[in-house]
């Protein structure tokens, strides 16, 4: 979904956000810091396979998802990381890993970390690696209806 699709769908459903060109970046927390916005509080989106159907996981830009944690929290098999070429179809007009947590616009079921809810409000791609989209947590909630899971990864103390 190109940034243009994304902001005709936030529009139409009277949603406030604001967008934050940046200079090229690739990782998420390259992007937090081009954008100077702390890397807790920009959320990326990763492309699992959950059981044979690809879903988002969203969660901080300075985590890592802990894919067994993930796996025990939904109940399933097999929980793994989902292959740019099974899914770079799937969002046309995106950057590959750009991609908005927007999963129910994918037919793509979407799972947030829990350490995401402590504010108020969030940052991601908008589908490029050079514009983010920021909006009250609430108002994406309200759009996509993730499920909130623990799955970030724990270090050792």
């Amino acid at each position: 979904m190109p940034v243009q699709r994304l902001k005709q769908f936030l529009d139409e459903r009277g949603v406030r956000y604001i967008t934050v060109s940046h200079s090229p970046a690739f990782t998420a927390q390259e992007i937090a810091a081009s954008a100077h916005i702390p890397g807790k509080e920009l959320a990326k989106t990763v492309i699992v396979d959950v059981d044979g159907r690809m879903a988002m996981a969203v969660l901080p830009a300075s985590q890592r998802i802990d894919l067994d944690h993930l796996r025990e929290e939904l109940g399933a098999d097999e929980v793994k990381l989902a292959c740019e070429r099974e899914f770079a179809q799937r969002f046309p007009g995106c950057d590959v890993g750009a991609m908005p947590p927007f999963g129910n616009l994918y037919d793509m079921d979407v799972f947030m970390a829990d350490s995401l809810t402590d504010d108020e409000q969030i940052a991601f791609n908008a589908g490029s690696h050079t514009e983010l989209v920021q909006l009250d947590f609430s108002d994406f909630v309200r759009l996509v209806h993730p499920k909130v899971v623990d799955m970030s990864l724990r270090l050792a103390t």
